[in-house]
This record gives C-alpha cells, structure tokens and sequence, in this order.
C-alpha cells in the first residue's frame, strides 16, 4: 500500500490519498496538472519536499529514489542500449546482490508472463517498441518494490499493442500484489486498465473514486472535464452536457433539444466529432459512425435528461 499525505506538488493545496495494493489507479490529468512532479516525488527523485510518503506503513519520507524500491516505467523505452535483455531485466536484482539463481529465476519468471522470454539473448535495438516497453516493465517488477509508477508508458504504441499490454499488466498486478500509480491524459485509460480513477487538475487532486462513479457523478465542471474527451459542453451557467450524450434523434419524450449550426466535421471512420455553435457556445458532439452531416449544415441535437451535469454553483468560463 502507498499511503501520500500532504504531499507539496507546487498546487494551492497539498496531494493527498492513499494506493491500494494489488490494484490500478489511474491518475488523469491534462498537460501540465502535475503528473509528472507526482511520479517523482513517489520515486523519490526530487530530494525531500514537503509531505509524507509511506509504503507498507514505513515512512519512506527521508530516503533516496535508491532506497524507495519504487518501480518507474516511462513512456520512452528506457533501456540499457548495450545489455542484452536478460541483463536489463535483472540489473536491480544484481544490484541489490541477489544469487545468481534467484536472478535467473525471476527474470525467467517475468518473461514468460509478460512473453519474451524467447527474446532474453537480444539488444534492446533489436526490439520491437512493444517488445521494449515489455523489457523496461519487467525490470521495473523486478526490483521487487511494492509501488510500480507508470508515466503514459503505452502512449507511444499502436493501439494493438497497448491492448496486449494492459491486459498483461492487469494479470501482472494481481499476481505480484503491486501498487500501481498509472499517469495518463486519456480518460479512456481509466476505463480501461483501473481499479480507481484519481482526477488531477494545476497539481491538486479534484475527485477519486471508481471510474463509473467519477464518469457518473463529477464534483465539479472542472472534474467533469478531465474525465470527458473532448471537454463537456456549457448549457448554462450551471449546466453540462458530454460530446457522447448527444445525438442526431430522440429516444424518449423527456429528451432536450440544441438547435446547432455545424461549422467543422472530423471523423476516423469509428466515430465522427461535430463541432458545432448552440446558443452562441463552441460545442463538440461525438457520434458513432459516419452520419451524413457537412458544414454549415443546421441540426437538432438531442440529450436525455439523465445525461444531464448540474451544479449547485455558477459555471466560471465554463467551469466551476
């Protein structure tokens, strides 16, 4: 278990929240929200700021990254370019002065379950960036630490492999009991790889909770859009619809009508982002498919009430 408690990540007010072993939470946050700054003051890289850093019930506060047994894994493939994988894989270990078996043992181990152990004789160079990407999760899991910080480590990969991975990372916490802190600016990674969803916005903690329960029910505007892509769309000055809660037609009687007026159309073939003006606002609608609709086109867009996001302050340009 990681355990932070007034943590300083330079936001107007402290970070603090507690990491259930075994599981993964996923922290979202824009560019800029203090993500980064907050992987480093687990790992311990930024010497002693302000705040608390337990694991397991130890105050780890006071000790170098070196002492933490804190397991980094960023987006870039950070590997040892001359070290055959095997030798990358088990450099914590022999850093720590593990036997020879025991090192051979767990480096067999993680590269059966994460698949390359075929590849153990091979130069990082020679490599996949899956493939890469595997090797740096399975040296950052052999340190043996309880608390595994993972930085966008799937952004760079195509989306096949970011798929193979999450699930391999998912039966990969379970059976290691590990800790994990995953940063991301993609909502969708709450839904897909968490256990819980932490919202982060200018380096303070905004909301957490299950990734339904945050989606469902925002705190504010501001935690409604760092859980939306693109952002939710401004009614009122108290009201929120998200992209996906609108559509071309109605499905009930309860149903709310927008006049729109098109005046940009993207789409991936998948899904098509509208980009629209209802009552005098930038909205984006994101539908399914290809539907027929061109610029300067005027559509009805409709939501049901229950997709409805209503706050009990006034929304600041756009936020509360």
């Amino acid at each position: 278990m990681l355990k932070l408690h007034n943590l300083d990540l330079g936001g107007r007010a402290p970070f603090s929240h507690q990491f259930a072993a075994g599981g993964i939470s996923v922290v979202v946050g824009p560019n800029n929200s203090g993500k980064t700054r907050l992987a480093r003051r687990i790992a311990g890289l930024e010497g002693s700021p302000p705040g608390t850093v337990l694991i397991d019930g130890v105050d780890v506060s006071a000790l170098g990254a070196g002492k933490r047994r804190v397991g980094l894994v960023y987006q870039a493939f950070v590997n040892y370019p001359n070290w055959r994988v095997f030798r990358n894989i088990a450099s914590p270990l022999v850093a720590a002065g593990v036997g020879r078996r025991q090192v051979a043992r767990k480096v067999g181990e993680l590269a059966r379950r994460l698949q390359i152990d075929d590849l153990l004789e091979r130069l990082p160079h020679e490599l996949s960036g899956g493939q890469q990407q595997r090797v740096a999760i399975a040296r950052a899991l052999a340190q043996g630490g309880q608390v595994l910080v993972m930085d966008e480590p799937l952004v760079n990969l195509d989306y096949k492999l970011r798929e193979q991975l999450e699930l391999q990372l998912r039966e990969l916490v379970r059976t290691e009991g590990t800790a994990v802190v995953y940063l991301s600016s993609d909502p969708k990674d709450a839904f897909k790889l968490a256990d819980e969803v932490v919202l982060l916005h200018d380096r303070v903690k905004l909301q957490s909770g299950s990734p339904l329960e945050v989606y469902q029910t925002p705190v504010s505007a501001l935690a409604a859009d760092v859980m939306s892509e693109p952002c939710a769309n401004r009614i009122d000055e108290r009201t929120l619809v998200r992209p996906e809660h609108l559509r071309l037609s109605p499905q009930g009687d309860g149903d709310l009508r927008f006049a729109a007026e098109v005046h940009g159309v993207e789409t991936n073939g998948a899904e098509t982002f509208l980009h629209c003006r209802v009552n005098g606002r930038a909205w984006v609608t994101r539908l399914p498919g290809m539907p027929q609709v061109e610029e300067e086109d005027k559509v009805s867009l409709y939501a049901s009430a229950i997709d409805i996001l209503r706050f009990s302050r006034e929304i600041s340009n756009g936020r509360v």
